[in-house]
């Protein structure tokens, strides 16, 4: 697939944990070659692709990643039932924009705010509906893609970004990201209470950590009407 112009940064392991994501940036790539690869790699849950104006970034997915990304979409399952909040998890779709030149996949997103315009929808295209209120991104190898000004770009306007320590709140404020203690899409919900939840979440049984989360939700949060 690489052209004479592709410039290839090598797949590296995380320095610590060699069992971490695997990532390659490529240069230089065009929109054709990032939709051909993207339909060759339909089937392919493990590798996610982030386009950005020629640049390429492939990820090849880890365990540890894919547990983690596991919890974090069940914490928005949980806190948005006991929030009394419809959320639709479009997982790992495929987002892209010819126009802009940019197109990614997320570890997963949910549509809340604006669920009821997808909701019944397979397929979805940002050139015709909305971006996801919420993109989920498991940040646990460095260096890759910064995708902040790419999901600026697209407007998406909330990002959870777990970085290996914490779980960082970020919503879009004009052209950028400004991070937030508390979330706007699931109000009441904090980036150290979500921390904690993740952190918690390998230390117990999976039944008695559903259990406290939600015992957390209904002291501190309130149900919408």
């Amino acid at each position: 697939m690489q052209t004479q112009s592709e410039t290839t940064l090598p797949v590296v392991p995380h320095p610590s944990r060699p069992e971490a994501n695997q990532c390659v940036i490529l240069k230089g790539v065009s929109w054709e070659t990032y939709e051909r690869l993207l339909t060759e790699h339909t089937e392919s849950s493990g590798t996610h692709f982030t386009y950005d104006r020629g640049r390429l970034e492939i990820m090849v997915l880890s365990a540890e990643h894919e547990t983690l990304k596991h919890v974090l979409e069940e914490l928005v399952e949980i806190l948005a039932e006991e929030l009394n909040i419809d959320v639709r998890g479009f997982g790992s779709t495929t987002f892209r924009r010819a126009d802009l030149d940019r197109g990614f996949e997320p570890d997963a997103c949910f549509y809340i705010q604006r669920e009821a315009q997808v909701r019944g929808k397979r397929e979805i295209r940002l050139s015709v509906d909305p971006p996801p209120d919420l993109v989920i991104e498991i940040d646990i190898f460095h260096p890759s893609l910064n995708k902040l000004p790419l999901f600026a770009t697209l407007e998406i306007p909330e990002v959870w970004r777990y970085d290996d320590e914490r779980v960082i709140i970020l919503k879009l404020t004009g052209e950028g990201y400004e991070e937030m203690e508390e979330s706007t899409a699931l109000p009441g919900v904090t980036s150290e209470a979500l921390s904690q939840f993740v952190k918690e979440n390998s230390q117990m049984q999976p039944t008695v950590w559903r259990r406290n989360v939600r015992e957390w939700a209904r002291k501190n949060l309130v149900k919408a009407s």
